[in-house]
């Protein structure tokens, strides 16, 4: 997300999912397995008339689209839309989820989006491929553009799961990852005046321990999973 130089996801675009299966295979999952849990823990979270209602949904570092068809399955009545600083990830979203969302490249350090436009905005493992100077002017243009009431969901590695670590060193395109201590992200996300902030860790079990999976819930305390996610509500009108 860095706003000073050509985007480096660009290289990676056409071989992004390839190089990211190859990342994660010691975890025994695919990535459609990590973006549908993070679709279904929002859905989740949010309660039955979320999934129900025609939400604005954006995701913002998109990438090449992979998230959308989950985002769908779980908000089937949302209009979807993805933001990337890659304009080569842009383009292949576009080319193969054009009916399920629509695609915008980010210029000029701004979401292409006006103030107070979605009901949700989520970022998936994005900010820590923004440099740490730039994070808090990202997470303010995400509170811009939420709604009151809206919510946010940012999704990171946790850097106290070994595994993840090396996930992340494995991971060609994490060459200039700078992963966020959970202290880091709840502040971003109070500083940028959302109310309600609240951070939970998330993906426990690989796919061998997959039984035990149903007790994930009630582990989200417990700061051992290989990600956690920050949520917090825009509640007030800034004027």
């Amino acid at each position: 997300m860095n706003k000073s130089v050509k985007p480096e996801f660009d290289q990676y675009a056409k071989e992004y999912t390839d190089l990211h299966r190859a990342s994660i295979r010691t975890s025994g999952e695919d990535p459609a397995y990590f973006a549908a849990y993070k679709a279904e823990y929002m859905a989740s979270w949010l309660g039955v008339d979320a999934r129900a209602k025609s939400l604005s949904i954006l995701d913002f570092g998109c990438g090449v689209g992979n998230t959308i068809a989950h985002l769908r399955k779980a908000f089937p009545g949302a209009s979807l839309y993805g933001a990337d600083l890659s304009g080569e990830s842009i383009r292949l979203a576009s080319e193969s989820h054009a009916r399920e969302a629509t695609f915008r490249t980010i210029e000029n350090a701004r979401l292409p989006h006006d103030d107070a436009s979605f009901d949700l905005v989520m970022a998936a493992c994005v900010f820590h491929h923004i440099p740490p100077a730039e994070r808090a002017h990202w997470m303010s243009e995400i509170r811009r553009v939420l709604k009151p009431g809206g919510h946010v969901f940012i999704f990171e590695h946790n850097m106290l799961n070994p595994l993840t670590l090396k996930t992340v060193r494995d991971c060609p395109f994490d060459e200039d990852a700078i992963l966020l201590p959970r202290s880091e992200l709840l502040d971003l996300t109070q500083h940028a005046e959302f109310e309600n902030v609240r951070c939970r860790y998330i993906v426990f079990f690989p796919h061998l321990l997959g039984f035990l999976r149903p007790l994930e819930p009630v582990m989200g305390w417990i700061p051992f999973g290989a990600q956690y996610v920050v949520h917090g509500i825009a509640d007030q009108v800034r004027v």
